[in-house]
């Protein structure tokens, strides 16, 4: 109230300085937000740093001497087996399971996997601090040789982590980007993929629902085939790959917002 004349601010002049003080918040939140994000991408090419850094290099082998005619070939020098490339960060943390990337995109991760709390990475960084981004993670419920590893990633805005797998919706994305890199640590794989389609999380007492998300055992070839049928149906075009029981299958799976607990999921087989 104004001392001198005893009348109160002007309404206008209320809300113009409400609305200047939502702005400022607001512009707090979205700096705020646009800083965590790029720490989150930052540390993620710290760790694709440290696999680069640590790859081996040819190192020239030892002189190979003359062999008298008529005597038996020289003995090979065994050699190291064993898939080592991402040893350097398993040192760093015992959850990573593998490695995920589309050429061409944003979406080039560290996998986790934690069985005793499936979501530990939704999240956390890699060195497990919180991180709005998290980490792409393992379904629970996988194990090696399941037959199909499920791997969860958010869709971010800024088009990092899992957001990439959306863009399968389109057939002509589908057609550059045909193949998912999907290593373990014990060696590299390429998968084709197979289908693309959207789905949701569907409630417990929903009945005649495709919930993608149970099929990860798939050793069973009756479970192995049914899941293929449901997939094939739900696909949004066809892309001519198919898969046999016993084949390795990727499925990736990130939120989509075309409806409540909707989820785009994009299925590949092991080359």
């Amino acid at each position: 109230m104004n001392r001198k004349t005893g009348k109160r601010p002007p309404l206008r002049i209320i809300i113009g300085v409400c609305c200047l003080l939502l702005a400022c918040v607001s512009a707090y939140m979205v700096i705020s937000q646009l800083i965590r994000e790029k720490r989150d991408a930052d540390a993620f090419e710290a760790l694709i740093d440290q696999i680069e850094q640590d790859e081996p290099t040819a190192t020239p082998g030892p002189a190979v001497s003359a062999v008298p005619a008529g005597s038996p070939p020289p003995q090979a020098e065994p050699t190291p087996s064993g898939f080592h490339k991402y040893d350097v960060l398993y040192k760093q943390n015992h959850d990573l399971f593998g490695w995920v990337g589309i050429d061409g995109t944003a979406l080039n991760y560290p996998v986790m996997h934690t069985p005793d709390d499936p979501e530990h990475y939704l999240r956390r960084a890699f060195d497990g601090s919180y991180s709005v981004s998290g980490v792409p993670f393992l379904d629970g419920d996988c194990y090696t040789g399941c037959g199909n590893y499920i791997v969860y990633g958010h869709h971010m805005m800024n088009g990092t982590m899992f957001t990439a797998i959306t863009d399968y919706a389109d057939e002509s994305f589908w057609k550059a980007h045909s193949v998912i890199r999907f290593d373990t640590l014990d060696e590299a794989g390429e998968y084709e993929v197979l289908a693309a389609f959207y789905a949701k999380v569907y409630k417990v007492n929903e009945q005649g629902v495709f919930r993608y998300y149970n099929y990860t055992d798939l050793t069973d070839e009756a479970v192995f085939d049914e899941y293929l049928d449901h997939v094939r149906a739900a696909a949004l075009y066809d892309t001519g790959v198919t898969a046999e029981y016993g084949d390795q299958l990727l499925t990736l799976s990130t939120c989509s917002y075309y409806t409540a607990d909707g989820r785009f999921v994009v299925v590949a087989r092991k080359v």
